[in-house]
């Protein structure tokens, strides 16, 4: 690990996400990381317990003279979103995150940083270690699989906490504080089809929409930034109807809540048409390269000649239903609120297309902080790709976090803030996933709260952390802390 990583301040902050970062923590394969906390709060000599799914509680009791105080929840989740450049050569599974000081900036070496949610948790582990620090009893909640199905925080059993109030710290904009956030709801659509032979005198191509900046898909699905499936959908569906291209295989995105930064096809046409096609497509290409200029200057579309073409390809049929269903599906911002300024209310984002073998998968993830309009939304998904023959699953769902602007918490922290910053923050609700929704339906009468420092780029390899809000945020909380309420 680098030195300089290690000297930033506050050490105590930046030393615990460095020894977090240095172990492997994937979203549903988080053993490693649920032993290195529970050994953490172990060594410390505190209470430690596992819940049957893997949460981690760690209970340590008020600081001298601050026993009347509320007991509060401290709340961060142990996974992180796994995503690198192409041409990254990393492995998740056994190494640790690589990162840099630039500027006023934490970076990791061409993959995701992990600040989202490691900043949180090593913020608790700073506090649960610390001997100087004023608090309320605290139970430090460590939940998984935040990133990809929120399994931690809605198999959480009631009963299990005696906390009064809830500090979730995975926000990632230090002037913020938020109070509610969207639901979100998985959509898959899967078929399968018989492969045909490749006609004669057919020439392979390989399509490569790469460059784009991706992130996270709800605190970036404003941004109107490209999405690699839809970009790829449009190359196809002109190349289908003008030339009869036809796929042989997509493998475009990763992850449910990342926006899917780069896509690879191997398509066929009829030779026949190899110069036409490749004058058209290059004209497709420089026009979404116009539309996209300003939000995704590094964007690029490569088509490279197969020295073979490939042996099999989906039948025309089935492509022709495929690319329209995939153009009809919503993607983006679908409805802005009309309760909260500049926040979306429902969007989707298709994260994840595979096709091949006779098989194709697409996979969605909708959100929204109107439960009905979330099921509408997903339900509309549903038909587009029902009309073509796929068999669509709706699952996963969890709701949203109803803001509460008449919340205890709130009305502590506010002052605290404008004392500290000089202004007052700003109280939001977002369109990302938090687990205070979640929890709330077990622990309907907790006061919760959700702040933390910026973090820009999260669920992409441009993820990067601000030194100067980690020291901002640091105080917030240390003051938060020293100013809980009484019981």
């Amino acid at each position: 690990m680098s030195q300089e990583i290690l000297n930033l301040e506050p050490k105590a902050l930046w030393n615990n996400f460095a020894k977090l970062n240095a172990v492997p923590r994937p979203s549903k394969k988080e053993e490693r990381v649920v032993a290195f906390i529970k050994d953490f709060g172990e060594n410390l000599g505190l209470e430690v317990t596992e819940d049957e799914v893997q949460n981690v509680i760690i209970r340590k009791p008020a600081t001298a003279g601050m026993e009347n105080r509320k007991p509060i929840v401290l709340q961060g989740h142990l996974d992180m979103v796994h995503q690198k450049n192409a041409d990254t050569v990393f492995d998740f599974e056994t190494q640790g995150i690589e990162m840099y000081v630039d500027g006023d900036w934490v970076r990791a070496k061409g993959t995701t940083l992990g600040a989202d949610n490691g900043l949180g948790v090593a913020a608790i582990m700073a506090i649960l270690e610390s001997t100087t620090i004023a608090h309320p009893a605290i139970e430090a909640l460590f939940t998984i699989d935040e990133e990809t199905g929120m399994t931690g925080a809605m198999n959480l059993q009631g009963g299990l906490l005696q906390g009064q109030i809830l500090l979730n710290l995975d926000t990632e904009e230090d002037d913020e504080i938020d109070i509610g956030c969207a639901g979100g709801v998985d959509v898959t659509a899967e078929a399968e089809y018989d492969e045909e032979e490749t006609p004669e005198h057919s020439v392979g191509y390989s399509i490569t929409v790469k460059g784009l900046k991706g992130g996270h898909s709800g605190m970036d699905i404003h941004k109107g930034l490209g999405n690699a499936n839809k970009i790829m959908n449009r190359l196809l569906f002109d190349g289908f109807d003008n030339f009869g291209l036809q796929i042989s295989e997509i493998h475009g995105g990763s992850l449910r809540n990342a926006i899917p930064r780069e896509s690879v096809a191997k398509v066929i046409i009829a030779s026949v048409y190899d110069e036409a096609f490749v004058f058209d497509m290059q004209q497709i290409v420089n026009e979404i390269k116009t539309e996209l200029k300003t939000t995704e200057p590094n964007l690029e579309i490569v088509f490279e000649k197969l020295k073979k073409a490939p042996a099999k390809v989906m039948p025309p049929m089935a492509q022709y239903y495929f690319v329209r269903s995939m153009a009809t599906a919503a993607n983006g911002v679908h409805r802005m609120s009309a309760d909260f300024d500049n926040l979306v209310e429902t969007s989707n984002n298709i994260a994840k297309v595979t096709v091949g073998k006779g098989k194709l998968s697409v996979q969605c993830l909708t959100r929204s902080s109107v439960e009905s309009a979330k099921f509408d939304l997903a339900n509309d998904l549903r038909s587009a790709f029902e009309l073509m023959g796929c068999e669509v699953e709706i699952s996963g769902s969890y709701p949203g976090w109803t803001p509460n602007p008449e919340s205890n918490i709130l009305a502590t922290l506010i002052p605290i803030y404008e004392k500290l910053n000089g202004e007052k923050p700003k109280v939001v609700a977002c369109h990302a996933g938090l687990e205070c929704g979640i929890l709330g339906t077990n622990y309907p009468d907790m006061d919760m709260i959700s702040f933390g420092p910026t973090i820009h780029g999260a669920h992409s390899p441009d993820e990067r952390a601000s030194i100067s809000s980690s020291q901002k945020f640091w105080k917030f909380l240390i003051e938060i802390l020293a100013n809980i309420p009484v019981k």
